[in-house]
């Protein structure tokens, strides 16, 4: 089987995330955009939020008193589909394609990210393709024995304490960033906790690729070769960190 058409029966998959990061035409203002990116997506994702962002600024002068400044802008318009599990944002970087868990395979959501892409580029007209990110955020439940559990088992990227004899873990944060040699495409992991649930312990594992280089926005022959390759390398990734004692969780009917 080819790593990119690794699949599982149950996969742990929460949320899928591809982002297309843009250069927007010189001034443009996301705001200008919400009335006709509602008539734009409306029909397929009837339901609208508004993402806002807020900035604080502290400067500092000799001899002269701390003046603190807030900015409030929109950092990204999200419609959402009738049961919000599936989401286009139009953001002030550019595009994003949102789907929740239940989660099938990248190939049936493709024909659907071509669309909104296409839509988006008429709507905004994108000067030129910065960066291509696919996020897949893996939620992990790991069965405990005793009310513990040995990471080794399930993780070959899993974290160690100093001296695993008289220290147990509470929680852990673990990130791992790199770059593959051969193509320049970035790699983000993180391992996290999060509190037990029903008895089992829950890792949740980020997995991130991403694409950094320039492209034209109507060329989506060459943004889905991209998108393409970065799921060979998000699959390479999810196979070569989880142990198949950890993979047999979601090989399972």
């Amino acid at each position: 089987m080819k790593q990119s058409e690794f699949t599982l029966p149950n996969p742990p998959i929460v949320e899928a995330v591809l982002d297309i990061e843009c250069d927007l035409q010189p001034g443009q203002q996301l705001t200008a955009l919400e009335e006709p990116a509602r008539n734009t997506f409306g029909d397929h994702y009837p339901k609208f939020r508004v993402q806002l962002i807020q900035e604080h600024l502290i400067e500092t002068k000799p001899d002269a008193p701390v003046e603190l400044s807030v900015r409030h802008g929109v950092q990204a318009y999200q419609f959402l589909n009738d049961d919000e599990k599936q989401l286009v944002q139009v953001r002030s970087q550019g595009y994003s394609f949102n789907r929740l868990a239940p989660y099938s395979s990248l190939d049936d959501y493709l024909q659907e990210i071509e669309r909104t892409w296409r839509l988006y580029v008429e709507l905004a007209k994108p000067v030129q393709i910065r960066l291509i990110r696919l996020r897949y955020i893996n939620r992990i439940l790991l069965p405990l024995d005793e009310g513990r559990v040995q990471l080794d088992d399930y993780f070959n990227v899993a974290p160690h304490l100093p001296d695993e004899d008289k220290l147990t873990f509470i929680s852990f944060l673990n990130q791992h960033s790199a770059v593959e040699a051969e193509t320049g495409n970035e790699v983000n992991i993180i391992l996290t906790t999060q509190p037990l649930d029903g008895g089992r312990l829950p890792v949740i594992f980020d997995n991130t690729v991403t694409s950094p280089t320039l492209g034209e926005p109507d060329d989506w022959a060459w943004i889905s070769s991209k998108i393409l390759v970065l799921r060979a390398l998000k699959n390479n990734i999810f196979r070569r960190a989880l142990t198949d004692k950890c993979l047999d969780l979601f090989r399972q009917q």
